[in-house]
């Protein structure tokens, strides 16, 4: 009986593994194939300037994202949880794209905030588990620290709003919205 258990326990894992591997290998390829298009556009257009660091940085992120959604998507089957994970990693990544290209409020250190926003969200997620209802509040913690960002920003006298303080804002309800949109996508999955 208890080899019986012991093989089918195995036979699991390896099919676990195989399915893993497979989804791992079809990040990488979408990764690949989304770098493409930067790496032609360097090749063509001179304003378009990427060196080998920031092929590395995207990739990177981007495979981490992957692998952070399946590994954490794999729990559940629910779709709901499934679509908060997947909105929360693209707004995430979205978040450092274009905070690292060319920063959400100027090009200052004001910008750094936007790490605590991630930070949020790390470790709300360790804390909840990953578990649907403390990861909706983890989500709207953040959606909270993102909305507080320019408001910190002016309350500290911050000079440099590019390309303006209606524009910052603009864009920083943008991030709040799908951080939020995640948040209520995740309080969903808990029914």
């Amino acid at each position: 009986m208890g080899a019986r258990i012991s093989l089918r326990l195995k036979i699991s894992q390896k099919i676990i593994m195989r399915s893993i591997k497979k989804s791992l290998g079809l990040w990488a390829i979408s990764v690949a194939i989304i770098l493409m298009v930067p790496f032609i556009a360097t090749q063509f257009s001179s304003e378009f300037n990427w060196g080998l660091f920031d092929f590395i940085f995207v990739g990177t992120v981007l495979f981490g994202a992957g692998l952070t959604y399946e590994l954490i998507a794999r729990k559940t089957g629910d779709v709901m949880y499934r679509s908060a994970v997947g909105v929360a990693i693209a707004t995430a990544i979205f978040l450092v794209w274009v905070n690292g290209a060319v920063g959400i409020i100027g090009d200052g250190p004001i910008n750094l905030l936007y790490f605590g926003v991630l930070a949020t969200g790390l470790i709300g997620s360790i804390i909840a588990r990953f578990k649907p209802q403390g990861m909706s509040r983890a989500l709207f913690a953040m959606a909270i620290a993102q909305a507080l960002i320019p408001v910190i920003a002016l309350f500290i006298g911050e000079q440099n709003f590019s390309p303006s303080v209606l524009g910052v804002f603009i864009l920083n309800t943008f991030f709040t919205v799908m951080f939020l949109v995640s948040a209520l996508l995740f309080r969903h999955a808990t029914k």
